[in-house]
């Protein structure tokens, strides 16, 4: 298979076959990259706590609770929002923050 690469690209056609592939190649992994980079835009909730903690999230118009086993890490927010930590202290996100609930309050990192 080899000898079969060298001889494409000893020829014009092989050639521009050979960039193509390295271009697709270079846009798939600039992708891949974007892709799994999002996560690191999100605030990210630790519950430092023994049981679960339910958080409020407002995000816009839309309102959901989110549940965070204990010990748990979620991704959130990944352009801003206000939660409402189970001990009723509210905070509004950016969505770079790291958070840790511990005893109910939220500590923004």
């Amino acid at each position: 298979m080899s000898g079969y690469i060298a001889w494409n690209r000893e020829t014009p056609k092989g050639a521009a076959l050979g960039r193509r592939w390295a271009m697709k190649t270079f846009a798939s992994a600039c992708v891949l990259t974007v892709l799994i980079a999002l996560p690191a835009w999100s605030a990210t909730i630790i519950n430092k706590d023994a049981d679960a903690a339910v958080l409020v999230v407002v995000e816009g118009e839309n309102r959901m609770e989110v549940a965070i086993g204990a010990g748990g890490t979620e991704s959130i927010c990944p352009s801003g929002c206000f939660i409402t930590t189970p001990s009723g202290d509210r905070i509004g996100l950016q969505g770079d923050e790291t958070i840790e609930i511990v005893k109910g309050s939220a500590v923004v990192k």
